[in-house]
């Protein structure tokens, strides 16, 4: 049987940090600096694991450009922030809403409020990949920062089962029982400064390693271009002014020229960029950036 784990006390996220060892008896500012200077620790731990991290984005990007999808499941605060990137990529890169989703055990409810059971279950976690027709076109990757949770490795091994490519985030050690993914990525953050709360340390590391793998997956794909948003239609006040200026930085226009050309775009910021600086219609500029495969840069020097 998977991960029939009573005693967790030997994982590394379970273990006592003797810097905090007199956390409840120190002033406010110690603490702070305690819990800042075991931040820094996230971030190299992060930097340590950039292979893998880099071979998880390749992973993605080759289902994006199939026209698969992405799929986070964790519970608790790794599913909450699963969910949170998924939820900011549709703004950010306008891409569909199903391309990149979050799945955390007990459903939507346990977002806002805690639903610790739930991650007890693995046939809840196949079931979600059942639910979402996952097969090999798609990358599930399980979040679970202690390692063990009976959800996420449920839902990786029915992933597994269907064809999809697997990818497993964890802040522990390697342990008898783990599912054996097509990459793991393992920042091994330590002990937390509240023992146990990998809400803190670990979830600082997971939040940096999925904005890694969605921003430059969607980088790669030609959802920017130099460092810009240029993936952009405007759709509100707010875009319609980032559209201009972004027009306006590309194309040395002035910003009433560039909200000009951008309303001839119907407010798509590649189109607008292509139609200057190639010299063509809106429609030539579509066609342009659909042969380069949507990749700016390319749609710059393609005949």
């Amino acid at each position: 049987m998977l991960l029939k784990m009573h005693d967790r006390s030997h994982l590394l996220t379970e273990q006592r940090l003797t810097e905090s060892m007199n956390l409840d008896a120190m002033s406010t500012e110690e603490a702070l600096a305690v819990m800042n200077a075991q931040d820094a620790r996230a971030v190299e731990a992060v930097r340590a694991v950039g292979a893998d991290v880099a071979k998880a984005i390749d992973l993605v990007v080759a289902a994006f450009e199939k026209g698969g999808r992405l799929i986070y499941v964790g519970a608790g605060t790794s599913g909450r922030l699963g969910v949170l990137d998924a939820s900011e990529c549709p703004p950010t890169f306008r891409g569909d809403p199903d391309m990149v989703q979050g799945v955390i055990a007990g459903g939507e409810d346990a977002m806002f409020r805690a639903k610790e059971g739930a991650e007890d279950s693995r046939e809840q976690g196949a079931a979600e990949i059942d639910a979402r027709n996952v097969g090999p076109n798609d990358v599930v990757m399980g979040i679970a920062t202690g390692g063990t949770t009976p959800f996420v490795h449920g839902a990786l091994r029915r992933a597994i089962e269907r064809g999809a490519k697997t990818i497993f985030l964890s802040c522990v050690a390697p342990f008898e029982g783990e599912t054996k993914t097509d990459v793991t990525i393992r920042p091994l953050t330590g002990p937390e400064v509240l023992t146990g709360s990998t809400r803190l340390k670990a979830g600082t590391a997971t939040k940096l390693v999925l904005n890694q793998i969605t921003t430059v997956a969607m980088v790669r794909i030609g959802k920017c271009y130099e460092n810009l948003m240029v993936d952009l239609r405007a759709t509100n006040t707010k875009l319609w002014d980032r559209g201009a200026r972004i027009i306006a930085t590309l194309t040395a226009l002035q910003r009433d020229a560039a909200m000009e050309l951008l309303k001839r775009a119907e407010g798509q910021v590649k189109v607008a960029v292509v139609m200057h600086k190639r010299n063509v219609d809106a429609a030539e500029a579509t066609r342009l950036i659909q042969k380069a495969q949507g990749r700016l840069r390319e749609a710059l020097r393609v005949t």
